[in-house]
């Protein structure tokens, strides 16, 4: 059976973690750029103190880390003070390394990106203000490197430079947070598309289990009523005339029908709690083929099985059985002359097709087959098609329907392989 669908949810938890990847990206470069400017370049600031905000934000990351393995969800609030942390210790720095004249000051809106993509209105607010306010307090208060302005022999000037690789820094970080939100978006928008799909179909199914209980339950009367009055016609009747023989054909009938009925409900409840067998699939596969054509006599098929080495595994129950000899009806329904069948199977799957010689599938509604109420027959409900697809879906498997190049339809059936049972 598959497992239950995950949402890959863009929480505050995932939030933080590309975060905290953001902030050992930028702080390492930030380290790298102190040790050029003070050992290559002869900066001439205050290293303890750089160092120490360095450190400080080093450990902040590492106690990130930590705390994201604890199972405690991550709220707004945390977030917003993770980013504040942020944009303090970048005040920080550029205090001890020039202020506003510091080439990077403009890294101020790389938490304001952030903030903006992954927080509520008023929490970006709260960011935009703190970095406005870092920001103006640089342009009065700092400690200045003149360095960063001397240009030397060269046409460029440090401080042009830095802003240079600022930018590109900058560009970079950004576009990687805002392309893993969007994904991540995107991503959560298709698995809550298929959850409602899915729910929606399971609704579907549930309400023509109720109405097919229903239906049984109230044939019941009426079936034992021609029972009785068949029993008693046939009685009447001369043995030796026709109509005797007709009664008699009627009667087995409508015991048959009274037999099916009271086995639905019997095995409604087996069937629920009954797990699936892992059974040969190629054994199972000629066994619903046989007993689909104890049913449809009038139909010539061919079944083929791919000669490959091992043998495919699936597991099955009455339901998948049930599916598959629907997909089969369909296939005779179509043209009962020449439907082929095949089984061949792939390292995770079992493949079985079914071809028929019959007029094909519109267009206009292939799309639609098994999602909804919808059948490619004049007199046809689509409730046959639909269950089928609930039913194969529910194994982990899906049913596809194309058009053959040579005309007819080809109905492809994908089911999970399943490892041998044990023993």
């Amino acid at each position: 059976m598959p497992a239950e669908l995950l949402l890959p949810l863009s929480t505050p938890n995932r939030n933080l973690v590309r975060l905290t990847i953001v902030r050992g990206i930028t702080w390492t470069g930030f380290l790298l750029a102190i040790i050029v400017g003070v050992e290559l370049l002869g900066f001439d600031m205050t290293v303890p103190a750089v160092v120490g905000v360095v450190i400080a934000m080093g450990s902040l990351n590492i106690a990130t880390w930590w705390r994201l393995g604890r199972p405690r969800d991550v709220e707004h609030t945390e977030y917003l003070l993770h980013l504040l942390a942020d944009i303090t210790g970048l005040t920080l720095l550029f205090y001890f390394t020039g202020g506003a004249t510091n080439p990077f000051i403009t890294y101020y809106l790389v938490p304001v990106t952030i903030a903006a993509a992954t927080l509520p209105w008023w929490h970006t607010w709260v960011i935009a203000a703190c970095a406005m306010g870092g920001y103006s307090f640089l342009l009065f208060y700092y400690h200045p490197i003149p360095q960063l302005h001397m240009t030397g022999d060269s046409t460029l000037s440090l401080h042009i430079l830095g802003m240079w690789l600022n930018f590109g820094l900058s560009a970079g970080l950004v576009t990687f947070f805002i392309y893993k939100m969007a994904h991540a978006l995107r991503r959560r928008d298709r698995a809550l598309s298929h959850t409602r799909e899915a729910a929606l179909r399971n609704e579907q199914v549930l309400a023509v289990a109720t109405q097919a209980a229903g239906t049984a339950h109230e044939l019941g009367t009426p079936l034992s009523t021609m029972a009785v009055l068949l029993n008693e016609m046939e009685n009447d009747v001369d043995p030796d005339t026709p109509l005797h023989d007709d009664i008699t054909l009627l009667r087995q009938q409508v015991g048959l029908c009274k037999a099916r009925l009271q086995h639905l409900v019997e095995s409604a409840d087996r069937r629920r709690m009954a797990e699936p067998e892992v059974r040969d699939a190629a054994e199972w596969l000629e066994g619903v083929v046989q007993r689909w054509l104890v049913l449809r006599p009038d139909v010539s098929h061919r079944l083929t099985v791919a000669e490959r080495r091992g043998r495919p595994w699936l597991a099955v129950d009455a339901t998948l059985d049930q599916a598959l000899t629907n997909l089969l009806n369909n296939a005779a329904d179509a043209n009962p002359e020449a439907v082929t069948i095949s089984l061949e199977w792939q390292d995770d799957s079992v493949v079985i097709d079914i071809r028929d010689h019959g007029p094909g599938v519109e267009l206009a509604i292939a799309d639609q087959l098994g999602e909804t109420f919808v059948s490619t027959k004049s007199k046809g409900m689509g409730i046959g098609l639909f269950l089928t697809h609930a039913t194969i879906n529910r194994f982990g498997g899906g049913v596809s329907l194309y058009n053959h190049p040579d005309g007819g339809t080809l109905t492809e059936v994908t089911l999970p392989l399943e490892a041998p049972p044990a023993g």
